[in-house]
């Protein structure tokens, strides 16, 4: 079974499906690994580093997978790319099949039984598999380094002979996996931090790592699986209301909210970013799906009387290294549950096989990706 790795073709996209520690296990589980020349090298991993562990390096993406049985992939393939895979394949990526549906439905249409990394189901034994949380523990831990290096403030308190510095203060918005590792971050740093969530489930969490938890006169919205599920119009409307002081309050706003699939929920209007004070800084993780801030224009800084909000697309990408490393172990993870004896069996009895795959036998077969395709629709 020959498993291939393509160079990313998306736009700023630095990281790579497979590293060379990753690709000697699947080696050493009896699978032939090949990788497009090229691939690694935005995250450090030049050719010689595969050759080194016997992954075979090929040039150009069409010599790669013209017999691949398994592509892995980070970003969904563009169409062109598409074209390029063998009826009867396996694709491994994140698909985002509520804003890649005709990408979806050319998978389909080709034959290639894919897998949404979005799609595998939260539970304990797909927890070695989950790449949002590997990628969204990237990302916010760059974004408060990020922040930091923006904001004209200190992060600690500083004792000087000058003079003491008051420490910045830090509001974490979506108390998820990035959230976490936002606060946690935050704090090292030195920061006061506090955080919102709108499940009063993670309070612990956020107390654990020394922020403070704001508590809204609001009812819980925690969904499946521990998301958040997404809020009506009406509760965001009251949300903002009553977080309105704490963003007036604080030195750094992170925004981390997001329901899968669905636009991210809007908690930061332009009259909050408006009453912030100036050399204030606000990263919007969620730029990439429509923003947690009204303001917000993704790949972008935008400047609001002295406040910047910062856009920044695919923050993991902009720790390649690392966050290659870490997904590709999820991606490994999911391929090995696949393959039994050396081969791609499918089983759908399996609730991770089923939850995750999206195509198959020519048809969509995910119920929930069909779901978010006709919402997108």
């Amino acid at each position: 079974m020959r498993v291939a790795i393509p160079k990313e073709t998306a736009a700023d996209e630095r990281r790579v499906a497979l590293v060379p520690d990753t690709a000697a296990k699947l080696s050493a589980a009896g699978l032939q690994v090949s990788v497009e020349s090229g691939a690694g090298a935005d995250a450090y991993l030049p050719d010689e580093v595969f050759k080194a562990v016997g992954v075979t390096v090929v040039k150009g993406a069409a010599a790669l997978l013209k017999d691949a049985d398994a592509v892995l992939k980070v970003q969904a393939p563009a169409v062109n790319e598409v074209d390029l895979l063998q009826s009867g394949s396996v694709l491994i990526s994140f698909l985002q099949p509520a804003t890649q549906g005709e990408i979806v439905k050319a998978l389909a249409k080709r034959g290639v039984t894919a897998f949404s990394l979005e799609l595998v189901p939260r539970i304990s034994r797909a927890q070695s598999m989950d790449a949002l949380s590997s990628q969204a523990s990237a990302a916010g831990y760059k974004a408060v380094l990020i922040a930091a290096g923006r904001l004209g403030k200190f992060f600690p308190m500083m004792m000087t002979a000058a003079g003491t510095v008051a420490p910045a203060r830090v509001l974490v918005m979506g108390a998820g996996v990035a959230g976490l590792q936002a606060i946690a971050t935050a704090r090292r740093l030195g920061a006061v931090v506090s955080a919102y969530d709108v499940r009063p489930a993670v309070k612990e969490e956020v107390h654990s790592l020394g922020a403070t938890f704001i508590e809204l006169a609001l009812e819980t919205q925690e969904g499946e699986g521990g998301y958040a599920r997404e809020q009506s119009e009406e509760f965001l409307r009251k949300q903002r209301e009553l977080i309105g002081e704490h963003v007036a309050k604080s030195d750094v706003v992170i925004t981390t909210a997001a329901v899968p699939g669905r636009r991210a929920p809007l908690l930061v209007t332009a009259e909050m970013v408006k009453g912030m004070r100036p050399g204030s800084v606000i990263v919007d993780l969620a730029a990439d799906t429509g923003g947690n801030v009204e303001l917000t224009e993704a790949g972008k800084d935008v400047d609001v009387a002295g406040v910047t909000i910062i856009g920044t697309r695919n923050v993991p990408s902009t720790m390649p290294l690392h966050a290659s490393q870490l997904f590709a172990r999820n991606v490994m993870n999911l391929l090995l549950h696949l393959v039994k004896d050396g081969a791609i069996t499918l089983d759908f009895q399996d609730e991770i096989t089923k939850g995750s795959c999206v195509t198959h036998g020519g048809e969509i077969v995910n119920e929930r990706a069909k779901q978010l395709l006709a919402t997108a629709s």
